[in-house]
């Protein structure tokens, strides 16, 4: 049997709505991550994307179903799992270098090395320079790139990015998702990544899970078979404008189907 990093099963979330009484957010989602893979899931508006990472990171618990990180239970929030929000989360009285090293405070780590270990993750989203600037110093792409830079630095077994570019502008967000791609290549990072963005999902996925319209279940999965180091130059590509039309096609579907649902 095969040994997954992260592994969902047979998950359901149902909650009470006071107008709509049980609802069903999610129903038996069953999926993977593998050690060292790039994951996206992408899915019509309202399909229970958030619910499910949330599911995933111990924020939240599922009516029904486990999830397993290296083939043990989750049972609650973890240092295991590192968690990126559109939201940057940031202390916007303390610097970078400071936010960075935030959470190697918390886990005890000598002075030294979480100055060290957080200068390392600093770098490598490219903030070499902005270590003594404050959050308010910062452009959208920077914040994200200080929330991303925290997380990382505390290793965590899997990253979970929930739309983490999705209040950035075009520019900004192709940028940062060049970034992402490079950083993923380099740490051998383990993502599992939510977007709403059909070319995002193209992009930077191995494998790309597409949910249907709710309540949420794993509609299909793709492999993406991209060519090349993963770039805005991957955009124009046959094999990335093929995968593409296909998720689209779903998403429309489902999108069509939900609003003859109302």
């Amino acid at each position: 049997m095969e040994q997954y990093k992260l592994q969902a099963i047979d998950l359901t979330k149902i909650y009470e709505d006071g107008k709509k009484g049980l609802v069903t957010a999610i129903d038996h989602v069953n999926l993977e991550v593998k050690d060292g893979e790039f994951v996206m899931i992408v899915g019509p508006s309202g399909c229970g994307k958030t619910t499910l990472i949330n599911i995933l990171g111990g924020l939240n618990t599922a009516t029904s179903g486990e999830v397993l990180l290296d083939g043990k239970p989750v049972e609650g929030p973890g240092a295991d799992r590192g968690m990126v929000f559109q939201g940057y989360s940031l202390f916007p009285w303390l610097s970078v270098q400071k936010n960075v090293e935030f959470g190697l405070k918390m886990k005890k780590m000598p002075k030294a090395e979480h100055a060290a270990q957080a200068k390392k993750y600093i770098d490598l989203v490219g903030l070499t320079g902005f270590e003594n600037a404050l959050p308010k110093q910062l452009s959208g792409g920077m914040k994200q790139r200080v929330a991303i830079a925290r997380t990382l630095a505390n290793e965590p077994e899997i990253l979970l990015m929930d739309e983490p570019f999705g209040a950035l502008d075009a520019q900004t967000r192709v940028v940062m998702q060049e970034l992402l791609a490079d950083i993923s290549k380099k740490t051998q990072t383990t993502i599992l990544f939510i977007t709403h963005d059909i070319d995002e999902a193209v992009l930077l996925g191995d494998r790309i899970y597409v949910m249907s319209r709710r309540p949420g279940t794993i509609r299909e999965v793709l492999d993406v078979n991209i060519p090349g180091v993963r770039s805005h130059e991957s955009l124009v590509l046959p094999e990335f404008l093929a995968t593409k039309k296909k998720i689209m096609d779903m998403l429309w579907k489902e999108s069509m189907d939900a609003a003859m649902d109302q």
